[in-house]
């Protein structure tokens, strides 16, 4: 006896066609393996939004704040795992039931 075939992507579950995805700028994730959500922080500077190029200057100016600590000798391991590691963001609403 075979098994039905297992959706692994996106396009295998919402029957969306991989033309689509690529018009629309996206791509096929898998539904099956841990992919959490990744905004690159560097590209917000070129956004028409005004609310995400701030993000980008805040973004600079904590970086700026670290080497500035860190070139100083102020920045012990304590405070480096405290300011320096980002741990993954919990319940981003994509593992929640419908």
């Amino acid at each position: 006896m075979t098994s039905p075939a297992t959706s692994i992507y996106f396009s295998d579950t919402f029957g969306v066609s991989a033309d689509t995805l690529e018009n629309y700028g996206a791509f096929d994730i898998s539904l099956i393996n841990d992919l959490p959500p990744f905004i690159d922080p560097l590209l917000l500077f070129n956004s028409p939004t005004p609310q995400y190029r701030a993000l980008h200057e805040e973004i600079v100016r904590y970086v700026s704040f670290l080497r500035d600590k860190a070139v100083a000798g102020r920045l012990t391991d304590g405070l480096a795992r405290a300011w320096c590691m980002f741990s993954e963001v919990n319940l981003t609403g994509l593992d929640q039931p419908t």
